[in-house]
């Protein structure tokens, strides 16, 4: 009968173990870390792929937003009109609906393909595309 850190295969009467290997280090050990080290580059690789979104708004408007990766903090969003050297960086701010950003008198709330940017007061509906 196996004891508690070892398992009987049921056929080659070969056996495992949780126990050191390689200096020390358990077998559930490098398990976790492999699968730590896999999530830690995943990660790293959404934050280098973030890829803007460009959206098309009624009044005409332009822009690209670009989102920061998910977290378990709230995130932000990168607004860039094209042609012009506004840029703004909002903090998401809580939404019961959509994903929602704002700081001062911009807000850019988004729910699905669609997307509404209020700026001085002023609100109009976009869409994404080019």
């Amino acid at each position: 009968m196996a004891g508690p850190h070892q398992c009987g295969f049921a056929q080659g009467g070969g056996q495992v173990r949780d126990g050191p290997v390689n200096g020390g280090t358990s077998v559930l050990g490098q398990t976790i870390m492999t699968a730590l080290l896999l999530v830690g580059a995943a990660a790293g690789a959404l934050a280098q792929d973030a890829k803007p979104v460009h959206y098309t708004c009624a009044d005409g408007t332009k822009l690209q937003a670009t989102f920061s990766p998910p977290r378990a903090s709230m995130g932000s969003v990168k607004l860039v009109y094209p042609g012009s050297p506004v840029e703004t960086t909002l903090p998401q701010a809580i939404s019961a609906d959509g994903g929602r950003y704002t700081h001062g008198g911009v807000e850019f709330w988004i729910k699905g393909t669609g997307a509404t940017l209020t700026r001085g007061g002023q609100a109009t509906t976009c869409r994404t595309g080019s």
